[in-house]
Formats: structure tokens, C-alpha cells, sequence
């Protein structure tokens, strides 16, 4: 038990000042209860345990009675099972043995049983909070939402958006922001040192939370996978073509581009129908989490301002609405970026790095003779991209 303790000293902040970091735009719960849990989600390196460092402070917890440990410790190596975690429940509970503790559990994935433990818990209550992370490839695998049905909230976590990303680099435009990206340490970092860890991020991503999770024998071929999405980032996608320039069958392809959603590492968008019968017969386009991670992992010379600021709409849209669609009437015939709900209201969103050209005006025709109730377009640019998408709101 003492030894469980030493190891969390080390993670906690008993005796140490909580870290002041970059504050976090995320919606979360208005307190932590000892029957919910708060997971928190999010492609790996975005800053889910700094996160979790300022809920002490958003929640005006004491220090000395917050225990965090981050499950990758290799001192835990041998005892990754739940006996280890009530053992720190009950030895941190005989150190404090009346009012509230807090558990901050990282990577708690690698710890067998985790899962009936936490419910057992949550269904029974001893004045305990507990916030958990990790490998969103095992978290999202089924596993949360079969053990914990009603004893959990979800707050996922991205890189950082253009007001966070300001309070790191208090100069940066938008511009900045998409050429760099929004991952919290490459952005402190020069250009070369920030791409080379960016590359870092793209390897141990596939690797860690893709690979595992299928039992895939090389990263390499889905590295290339992700490398051909990231390329036609915004395009539909046809499973069956980006199979065979793989040389992979289409069900391989489908359950790694999986996976790598999953992972947070990228998204799928379909197509917008009221149908969903008829929108699972369509292509989806898929875009990347962050346009600084596209960008040092295309091929030079295939970067696109324009798909970068696409990439920031779509995730800030994904953070607001949650589901977010394209439009298409046909081939050639014109595009809606994307589409959002407000209730059963459909919102058409354009983005263009400039002003708007007659190509999106023409396609808006078209989305509202298929969709004549559809509120007023929102127009998406370079110079707009705050003041438009802070004025997009759910209902």
C-alpha cells in the first residue's frame, strides 16, 4: 500500500504547486460526482492529462486530497490489475479517512478489469470522484459503453483551437495557427524541431492506438493509408479505390480507416440526407484532426491553405454540433463543405480561404431546391473564420 502512494507522490501534487498551463475551451460538467465519471477523450498528445491537471483548480480541489497516476509507469508494470486499483482507493482513503478524494487515472486502459471495478464504484458511492483517460482506441472499443451505460460523462479534448493556441504564441493569426497546428508542445517549439515531432505524433499514433487495436503486423502499410487520406483530405472517398492503390482488400482498408477515427486521428464526414439508408450508400470525406499534423505528413508541394482552413472548420464544427456533413447534388454539379443541425434545421456552411466564388453560390442553389427549408448559408474564410463560426451556435 505505502508503495502505491510512493507512486502516485510522484504523479500528485501533495507537496507541489498544481502547473498553470494554457486554459482549456472545453465544456465541462458543472461539478465531479462520486456517481458519474468523467472520462476524457482525445487523440493522444493533445493535452488530455494537463487537463486533467486544471480540473483541480476549475473544481477548487484540495491538492493533498487529488490523486493522479498515470498507468504507463513502469514501476506499475507488474500489478496492472484492478486489486492495484482498489489497493490505492483504500490506501489513500486510510490516509484521508473522512471527507471527499479525488483519482485522476491515466492510461487506465492497461489495467485489466478497470472497467467492472469502476462501475462497482460508481454504484456504490464512499465519497470518492474519479476523472479517467487514455488510448481512445481502447476506450471508444465498446468497453464504456457496455460497463459504465449511465455512469459516465464525455468531454472530448483537440489540439488547440485559435483562442488557446493565442494564449501560446500571443502574436499568431490564423494563418499561423493552420501552419503550425494546434498540438500544445510542437507549438512552443522552432519550426524544424515542432515538425519533427509532429512527425513523432503520426508514428506513434498508427502505431499505438491503430496497430494494437487491429493486430496489424507493420504501422507502414496503414501509415501509407493514413498518408493517401491526408492527401485527398476533403474529397470523397472511395473505399474501394483507396483499397487498391493500397493493395489492401476493402474490408481491411474500412476497419483501419475505423480504427484510425477511433484514435481520434482522423474523421469521417458523409454525405447530409434525411435518409439513412441513402446517406450509407454515398461516399464519406475524411479530414484530419489537426492541419499542422497533415502538413508534415503529405508529400511536399502538397499542402493547401485553403484544405487547412477546411480542416479548422470541420473540427470547431465537430466540437459545437457534434455530427457534421457535406452535400453534393452529383459529379460536377457542386459542393456544400459542410452541414450542420440545429434540431431538425440544416445549415449549410461554405469555406473558402477568400471571398466566395459563383462555384459555391451555384451549389447553394442546388442544396436548397433538395433542401428548401434549410436555414441561411454561413460563408467561411480566412479573415470571417472567427467572427462567423463564434456567431454558429447549437440551439
Amino acid at each position: 500500500m505505502n508503495e502505491l502512494l510512493s507512486i502516485a507522490a510522484d504523479w500528485s501534487f501533495w507537496d507541489r504547486e498544481v502547473p498553470r498551463n494554457v486554459v482549456r475551451n472545453v465544456d465541462l460538467p458543472s461539478e465531479l460526482r462520486p456517481s458519474l465519471a468523467l472520462i476524457i477523450q482525445g487523440v493522444r498528445r493533445c493535452g488530455k492529462s494537463t487537463l486533467m491537471q486544471q480540473l483541480v483548480r476549475r473544481y477548487g480541489l484540495e491538492p493533498t486530497r487529488c490523486v493522479f497516476v498515470n498507468f504507463e509507469d513502469p514501476r506499475l508494470s507488474e500489478r496492472l490489475s484492478w486489486p492495484t486499483l482498489q489497493g490505492l482507493v483504500d490506501a489513500f482513503r486510510e490516509r484521508h479517512p473522512e471527507g471527499p478524494l479525488h483519482f485522476f487515472l491515466d492510461e487506465i486502459q492497461w489495467v485489466d478489469g478497470w472497467q467492472r471495478w469502476l462501475r462497482s464504484q460508481l454504484d456504490r458511492p464512499r465519497g470518492c470522484t474519479f476523472v479517467i483517460s487514455g488510448s481512445n482506441a481502447r476506450l471508444l472499443g465498446g468497453e464504456l459503453g457496455s460497463t459504465l451505460t449511465g455512469r459516465h460523462l464525455t468531454v472530448e479534448l483537440f489540439p488547440f483551437d485559435l483562442d488557446e493556441f493565442r494564449q501560446l504564441v500571443p502574436d499568431g493569426g490564423v494563418a499561423d495557427w493552420l501552419e503550425r497546428g494546434g498540438f500544445p508542445e510542437p507549438g512552443a517549439l522552432p519550426q524544424a524541431d515542432a515538425d519533427r515531432l509532429l512527425r513523432q505524433y503520426v508514428h506513434d499514433i498508427v502505431e499505438r492506438d491503430v496497430r494494437e487495436r487491429i493486430g496489424a503486423r507493420s504501422s507502414l502499410a496503414i501509415r501509407q493509408l493514413v498518408q493517401a487520406v491526408f492527401e485527398s483530405a476533403g474529397s470523397e472517398l472511395s473505399l474501394r479505390r483507396i483499397a487498391g492503390s493500397q493493395g489492401i482488400a476493402v474490408e481491411t482498408a474500412a476497419s483501419w480507416l475505423e480504427a484510425c477515427e477511433d484514435a481520434y486521428l482522423l474523421f469521417s464526414v458523409p454525405w447530409f440526407c434525411w435518409s439513412a439508408r441513402k446517406r450509407s450508400a454515398r461516399n464519406s470525406k475524411y479530414y484530419p484532426v489537426d492541419s499542422g499534423l497533415r502538413r508534415v505528413s503529405i508529400t511536399p508541394g502538397g499542402a493547401d491553405r485553403g484544405k487547412s482552413l477546411e480542416i479548422a472548420v470541420h473540427r470547431e464544427l465537430r466540437r459545437k454540433f457534434g455530427e457534421v456533413f457535406y452535400w453534393r447534388d452529383g459529379p460536377g454539379r457542386g459542393e456544400v463543405d459542410f452541414v450542420v443541425l440545429r434540431g431538425r434545421t440544416a445549415i449549410p456552411v461554405q469555406v473558402t480561404w477568400d471571398a466566395p466564388h459563383s462555384r459555391h453560390h451555384r451549389a447553394l442553389d442546388l442544396f436548397y431546391e433538395a433542401h428548401p427549408h434549410a436555414a441561411e448559408a454561413v460563408f467561411v474564410t480566412v479573415d470571417t473564420f472567427e467572427d462567423a463560426l463564434g456567431a454558429l451556435q447549437p440551439a
